[in-house]
């Protein structure tokens, strides 16, 4: 068994969770602006800006060794929130919405100052169904946290997992 360890920690560039982080020792998440509104059918969250950034930063921290920096950083995550959706799903046989959908996109930059040929641009969504007859009030803390935790870790694979 202490071979088996011995050989892991061996391993420096990849953790538990499959990131490689390379040479980098940074990372910096410019704060996502909520641009959602712009897109015909979107409309505005107020604060989820801040609240998917802090979920971006959480992640990297929590998944890698690398330091959180405000600016200089190794990795650059940078983008905006653009799309902030709801949709009705399902219908009943009164023709009225058994189930809605909340839908959050988001553009992400990724810049590797450490390594060639790996930045993108690319956007990321996930979504959330729940009762028509709950309002969105009701299940919206839930349903971010959900699809907070499904886009940032879809960002954490593309930017660090090479997946």
């Amino acid at each position: 068994m202490l071979v088996v360890v011995a050989s892991i920690s061996g391993c420096g560039i990849y953790n538990f969770t499959g990131g490689d982080v390379g040479t980098a020792k940074t990372f910096q998440v410019n704060y996502f602006q909520n641009y959602a509104s712009q897109n015909p059918g979107s409309t505005f969250e107020p604060g989820m800006d801040r609240d998917f950034t802090l979920s971006l930063q959480d992640l990297i921290l929590n998944q890698t060794s690398l330091d959180l920096v405000k600016s200089n950083g190794d990795l650059l995550y940078e983008g905006e929130i653009v799309e902030y959706r709801i949709s009705p799903m399902s219908a009943t046989s009164q023709q009225t919405a058994a189930q809605n959908r909340l839908s959050i996109g988001v553009n992400v930059r990724f810049f590797n100052n450490t390594k060639e040929d790996v930045d993108f641009e690319q956007r990321f969504s996930f979504f959330y169904d729940y009762p028509a007859n709950s309002q969105l009030a009701s299940v919206k803390d839930e349903a971010h946290q959900i699809i907070f935790e499904r886009i940032t870790q879809d960002i954490f694979n593309k930017s660090l997992a090479d997946w």
